[in-house]
């Protein structure tokens, strides 16, 4: 049996894990903190990785490519070339262009730490020029991101909204999303039967991290 490894506080293991309860894959999971990673099984040490009978694979974006070729059944990616294409490439934006750039504000807004003026200034610059390029690759007048099915875009959507969402509240006083209707599009797509125990797993999980950080 797959067994899915890391910490249910990462929005990229919860992103692996959409797509296996999506598929109906049958897993278990590991908490692994990080720190505590063997660099054999994901030389970064980063989370999540998958343990498979053939051995470790590291980089939630390679898992879910494994996922979608070792189990084929109830697709995750359009059948059309040019449509993957466009899915994978709302999935980048999104982490580079968007999360990762908004990372920079989570050890205040998360972890109880400080982050500079300047930098505050300058990641909020970043996001209202990445949003505005993101919004042009996908489309919320239909019931998904991208394809008129559940998608890679989705499951990154649906743990990458409401985290970042979050994180600009509390340190900007506004969600950096506002003009965007995430509101409706998370209403239709997250209520899924296993977002509810995701997310109260996800939000355990974040309460014994922090405990993790400031013990540290």
């Amino acid at each position: 049996m797959l067994k899915l490894c890391g910490f249910a506080a990462s929005n990229y293991y919860n992103k692996v894990k959409i797509a296996l309860l999506e598929k109906e894959v049958a897993f278990e999971e590991e908490l692994v903190w990080v720190g505590g990673i063997d660099k054999s099984l994901s030389p970064l040490g980063k989370v999540p990785y998958l343990l498979t009978e053939q051995g470790a694979i590291s980089e939630s974006n390679v898992i879910l490519e494994y996922l979608e070729e070792q189990y084929p059944h109830k697709s995750l990616l359009p059948t059309d070339p040019y449509q993957r294409a466009k899915v994978r490439e709302v999935v980048i934006h999104f982490e580079l262009y968007i999360e990762l750039v908004a990372r920079a504000l989570f050890p205040e807004a998360l972890l109880g730490g400080k982050v500079s003026d300047e930098t505050k200034e300058k990641v909020k610059k970043q996001l209202d020029r990445n949003i505005i390029a993101f919004s042009r690759l996908v489309k919320f007048d239909q019931p998904y991101l991208v394809s008129k099915e559940m998608s890679f875009a989705d499951c990154a959507a649906l743990v990458h909204f409401p985290l970042i969402s979050n994180v600009t509240k509390t340190i900007y006083g506004k969600d950096i999303f506002t003009d965007l209707p995430i509101h409706e599009y998370m209403t239709r797509v997250g209520n899924r039967p296993y977002m509810i125990r995701m997310n109260s797993d996800r939000k355990a999980n974040t309460e014994l991290l922090i405990a993790r950080v400031k013990g540290s």
